[in-house]
C-alpha cells in the first residue's frame, strides 16, 4: 500500500516538473517568432521601397504635370528607369521646357533627327541635361553678386555636361541662356522642377546633328560615270561609279548639245560642265582667234560669234569632254549663201551643225580613212544626217555631186579637243537634194510624154480615114 503511494507521488511531481518546463520554454519561442517576423517586414518595406517610387515624388509629379511634350519624350526615350535610381539616392533639379518650345519652336528638322531610331542616344543625352542631381530652389539661386565670386553656379547635369545657372541684373533667373519663366513650379520633398522658355541643347548633340546633315548631304549627290543608256530615250538607265578625272564623257555628245534654236535663239549654258577638267570657253576662244589671224575664214568667225550663240555652246562641250572637228568653209564659199538660205529662224544653226563632227580628226587620219575605206560616213551634230567623204585628187572630197567641197587649208587649228580644217564650199544634206531631184525628174517625163502620145494617135486615125474605118473609134471623132 504505501509502495503504491510513493510511486502516485513521484510521478505527479515528474508531471509537474515537466509541466513547468513547458511552460518556461514557451515564451522564448514565441518572442523568436515574433522578431523574425518583424524583421522580415522590415526588411519588405525596405526592398519595396527601394523597387518603388513614391506617389509624392518629383518624377511623379513631372509626368501628371502640364509639360506633357517633355514627359512624353522622357518615357520615347525609355529614362523612366534611369531617372528612378537617381530618385531614389538623391533629390534632383528639372528644369522644363514649355510645351510651346517642343511643338512649334523647335526646327522641325532638329526634331525629325531626335526621333529617329537610330538616334536614341542624342535624345537622351539631350533630355539628361534638363536633369542635375541635387536641389536648387529659386531661393539658393545665385545671385549676380555671387557669380563673380564663386563658381558654386556651375552644375555638371546627368549627361555630364555643364550647367550654367545665373542672374541678370533685373533679377530675372537664366539656365545657360534659357530664361525661367516659372521658377519653383512644382515642389516635391525629393526634387523641384523651374519651368524654362526653351528647350536646352548640350554641344555633343549638335555635333551630331550637324554630322548627320554633312553624311546625308554628302549621299545625296549622284556618281556620274559611263552608265548604260537607253537607246530609246537616250537617257541613263542606272547610275554608275564615278568615273576618273579627265576620262570621256558619258552620254552622247548630241544628249549634251542644247535645246534647238527659237526664233531669237538665247546664249547656250556657259562653259564648264560636271567634270571641270577642261576650260572650253578658252580653246574656242584660241580657235576663232586663229581662224582670223589665219585669214579667210571672217565670214565662219561671224557666224559663230555674231549671228548663232554655237561658240558658247562649242566651249560648253568642249568643257564637259567631248572633242569635235569643225569642217571650216572659206570666205568664197560662205559668199555664194543666198539670202533665203540663211533667213529662215534657225537655218545658220543647222548649216553649222552639218560642218560639225563629234570625232576629233585631222587631215592625216582623214586621208588614211578614205584611203583604205573608199568613202567614209562621219556623223554630225545634224541628226540624223551624215557627211561622206572620199579621195579624190590626192584629197579629200566631202558631199556628192555639185554640192561637194574639197579640203582647202588643212589643220588650220588643231589642240587635241578641237581641229579645224577648212574646206572650199558649203555642204548640204544630200538626201534632201536628191528628193527633189527625183520629183523634178518625174514632172518633166509627164510634160514630153503627153504631147507624142496625142501626135501617135493623130496619125492612126488618118490612116484609118484613109481606108473608111475611123467611123468605128470613137477617139478618132
Amino acid at each position: 500500500m504505501g509502495v503504491h503511494i510513493c510511486g502516485a507521488i513521484a510521478i505527479a511531481i515528474f508531471s509537474i516538473l515537466f509541466l513547468a518546463q513547458i511552460s518556461l520554454s514557451l515564451p522564448a519561442r514565441s518572442a523568436t517568432t515574433t522578431s523574425a517576423a518583424t524583421a522580415g517586414v522590415t526588411v519588405a518595406a525596405r526592398s519595396s521601397s527601394s523597387g518603388q517610387i513614391n506617389s509624392n515624388s518629383v518624377l511623379v509629379a513631372l509626368l501628371d504635370s502640364h509639360y506633357t511634350e517633355l514627359a512624353e519624350l522622357v518615357e520615347k526615350a525609355l529614362l523612366l528607369q534611369t531617372l528612378e535610381d537617381v530618385v531614389g539616392k538623391s533629390n534632383i533639379t528639372i528644369f522644363a521646357p514649355k510645351n510651346e518650345a517642343l511643338e512649334r519652336e523647335l526646327d522641325p528638322e532638329f526634331k525629325r533627327f531626335l526621333l529617329e531610331p537610330g538616334n536614341l542616344k542624342s535624345l537622351q543625352n539631350l533630355l539628361l541635361f534638363h536633369f542635375i542631381p541635387t536641389r536648387v530652389n529659386s531661393k539658393e539661386w545665385p545671385s549676380h553678386s555671387s557669380v563673380s565670386e564663386s563658381t558654386h553656379h556651375h552644375h555638371t547635369t546627368l549627361s555630364n555636361d555643364n550647367l550654367h545657372l545665373h542672374c541678370r541684373h533685373s533679377g530675372e533667373k537664366l539656365v545657360d541662356t534659357a530664361k525661367v519663366i516659372r521658377p519653383d513650379d512644382v515642389v516635391r520633398p525629393d526634387g523641384v522642377i523651374h519651368g524654362i522658355e526653351r528647350l536646352l541643347v548640350p554641344p555633343s548633340v549638335v555635333e551630331d546633328f550637324n554630322r548627320r546633315r554633312n553624311l546625308q548631304s554628302i549621299s545625296a549627290v549622284l556618281p556620274t560615270g559611263a552608265p548604260e543608256v537607253d537607246p530609246r530615250t537616250h537617257r541613263l538607265k542606272k547610275p554608275a561609279p564615278p568615273s576618273p578625272a579627265g576620262s570621256p564623257p558619258a552620254l552622247p555628245i548630241f544628249d549634251a548639245m542644247a535645246p534647238g534654236p527659237a526664233l531669237a535663239p538665247a546664249p547656250a549654258p556657259g562653259p564648264g560642265g560636271p567634270h571641270h577638267h577642261f576650260n572650253g570657253e578658252a580653246q574656242v576662244k584660241d580657235f576663232i582667234h586663229t581662224l582670223l589671224h589665219y585669214g579667210g575664214y571672217n565670214e565662219l568667225a561671224d557666224i559663230l560669234v555674231n549671228l548663232t550663240s554655237l561658240a558658247s555652246e562649242m566651249g560648253r562641250l568642249v568643257s564637259e569632254g567631248y572633242v569635235i572637228t569643225v569642217l571650216a568653209p572659206n570666205d568664197e564659199a560662205m559668199a555664194k549663201l543666198t539670202t533665203d538660205q540663211l533667213s529662215e529662224p534657225g537655218a545658220p544653226e543647222q548649216i553649222m551643225y552639218y560642218h560639225m563632227i563629234p570625232e576629233y580628226q585631222t587631215e592625216e587620219s582623214m586621208y588614211n580613212a578614205v584611203r583604205r575605206f573608199g568613202k567614209v560616213r562621219y556623223d554630225t551634230l545634224r541628226l540624223p544626217h551624215k557627211v561622206t567623204a572620199e579621195e579624190a585628187d590626192g584629197s579629200v572630197k566631202f558631199g556628192q555631186g555639185d554640192g561637194s567641197a574639197y579640203l582647202f587649208d588643212p589643220d588650220i587649228y588643231t589642240d587635241g579637243r578641237i581641229s579645224v580644217q577648212g574646206i572650199d564650199g558649203v555642204l548640204f544634206p544630200f538626201e534632201e537634194k536628191s528628193k527633189d531631184d527625183v520629183k523634178t525628174t518625174t514632172r518633166s517625163a509627164k510634160i514630153v510624154t503627153k504631147p507624142r502620145r496625142g501626135k501617135l494617135l493623130e496619125v492612126a486615125c488618118r490612116m484609118l480615114g484613109a481606108f473608111g474605118q475611123d467611123s468605128r473609134f470613137t477617139t478618132c471623132h
